[in-house]
């Protein structure tokens, strides 16, 4: 038994008071959960502490909070090891973010999460006809799925999303991370119309600022910025969606700039994003549009040095080679039969080449023999994995 001091993020909008701090040390075995501690000070010292949890394993995901500063599941995370990382000793504790506090630990989900998830239609719509038997989905198909299916609706993703902390309305990584649940299954009727309609969304798979941020959040590996990824490139290269909010032109300019430039022309980005891939594109009227609205940023950019005129009119220049380089590449991928969907979840750890040769041929295995969901989170060795 080892003492762990625990300091609670304490608050009840009923009350009409402002949050507080308030610690207690709890009696445990290191390898016990903060979750126990919690239960514990809440047994022996305040019944009043609010904390949501059910199965205790990881499974259900109600317990999710911030330990630490970092979100993830109480009864998923040791308390030596959350000592380990706390500020003094010491384990902070305090409620999931991007969503309203009903009471001290305990957040407004439905307020939130699950209504973005109903905005996604998180449910199959089968064609037509239905057999009269069971559809028989080939296997490279559900393989793709597994990832987003392991999701376990915690939140952790959520409370972490930065775009989501700019625009609230953004749909979110959960969401989006079931919506190609069911993209991705063949046996949906309504692919294209899922996919125009979160592409032309304002608040949609385009929002995504690609900050990692959910993937490191995510208990069990479901990487959804992974699965926005996909969506996106369903909706571009598969579906040829361009959508109003010029997200699909925009991914493709920087694409073809990184392509003929060997890195990212800045001057031409905007440009080419609105008025199409050419140099005469800062002539279209939507993209001159845009460029007088960005006459503010640019400015402030010169003023404080961060760019200079030169550099911003005639970019920045790689030696041939380099450049070469970068262009095989480009063509190396471009020349494939067909787009490679390299799924980690299933095919191992991007390290282990053992893990990576068993491939799709292990089906829903690692090389360990475990399935996807408990062998760990894609590229970190299983004994560090946060889903083992």
């Amino acid at each position: 038994m080892a003492e762990f001091t625990l300091r609670l993020r304490r608050y009840d909008p009923e009350s009409g008071e402002a949050p507080y701090w308030d610690e207690h040390t709890v009696d445990l075995d290191p390898h016990r959960s903060v979750l126990e501690g919690i239960l514990q000070a809440k047994a022996r010292f305040d019944g009043s502490i609010g904390i949501r949890c059910s199965c205790r394993a990881a499974i259900c995901g109600s317990c999710g909070v911030r330990i630490n500063g970092q979100p993830g599941l109480a009864c998923h995370t040791h308390l030596d090891l959350a000592q380990d990382s706390g500020r003094d000793g010491v384990i902070e504790v305090e409620p999931m973010g991007n969503m309203p506090v009903i009471k001290d630990l305990i957040v407004d989900m439905d307020a939130v999460h699950w209504k973005k998830i109903q905005r996604v239609t998180p449910w199959l719509i089968n064609k037509e006809p239905i057999p009269e038997r069971e559809y028989i989905v080939p296997h490279e198909n559900m393989v793709d799925v597994t990832q987003s299916m392991a999701c376990i609706q915690c939140g952790a993703c959520v409370s972490d999303c930065l775009s989501m902390e700019v625009d609230p309305e953004f749909i979110g990584p959960a969401a989006l991370a079931k919506a190609y649940r069911f993209v991705g299954d063949p046996r949906d009727a309504q692919q294209n119309e899922r996919l125009r309609d979160l592409a032309e969304d304002p608040a949609g798979i385009y929002d995504c600022t690609h900050c990692f941020k959910c993937i490191e959040a995510c208990p069990k590996g479901v990487a959804p910025m992974n699965q926005i990824m996909r969506l996106r490139r369903r909706a571009g290269s598969d579906h040829h969606i361009v959508d109003r909010n010029n997200g699909e032109r925009h991914e493709r300019a920087i694409t073809y700039l990184v392509r003929d430039y060997g890195l990212l022309y800045e001057a031409e980005m905007l440009p080419r994003s609105y008025g199409g891939y050419s140099w005469f594109a800062k002539f279209a009227p939507s993209a001159g549009l845009e460029l007088v609205d960005s006459l503010p940023v640019i400015t402030k950019a010169l003023l404080r040095r961060k760019v200079t005129p030169g550099k911003a009119i005639r970019g920045h220049k790689i030696p041939k080679d380099d450049l070469q380089s970068v262009q095989r590449i480009f063509k190396t991928v471009e020349d494939r039969g067909e787009r490679l969907e390299l799924n980690l979840y299933i095919t191992g750890y991007d390290e282990d080449e053992d893990g990576a040769q068993a491939g799709p041929a292990s089906a829903g295995t690692s090389a360990s023999g475990m399935s996807g969901a408990e062998a760990g989170q894609p590229g970190q060795s299983p004994e560090e994995s946060p889903t083992r």
